[in-house]
């Protein structure tokens, strides 16, 4: 998580994009009737999505909490 809160945002949705991409991949070889090369790899893919989806949550909040100037 703290790799994760190091990100910038456009870093964040790059590395959301490439780890669906591999679920996609995994998704893709289970729904073939072919069996996945590590079982639990799938499951560790969907936590680590939601993890980054987490964390790209608390940056949007984090901005709208900041308060602006005004003159």
């Amino acid at each position: 998580m703290k790799d994760l809160r190091a990100l910038g945002d456009e870093e964040l949705n790059t590395k959301i994009a490439q780890i669906e991409n591999d679920l996609l991949r995994e998704r893709g070889i289970a729904a073939m009737g072919g069996a996945p090369p590590s079982p639990g790899r799938m499951r560790a893919l969907r936590t680590n999505v939601a993890r980054a989806l987490t964390v790209l949550g608390e940056h949007e909040r984090a901005a709208l909490a900041q308060p602006t100037k005004s003159r």
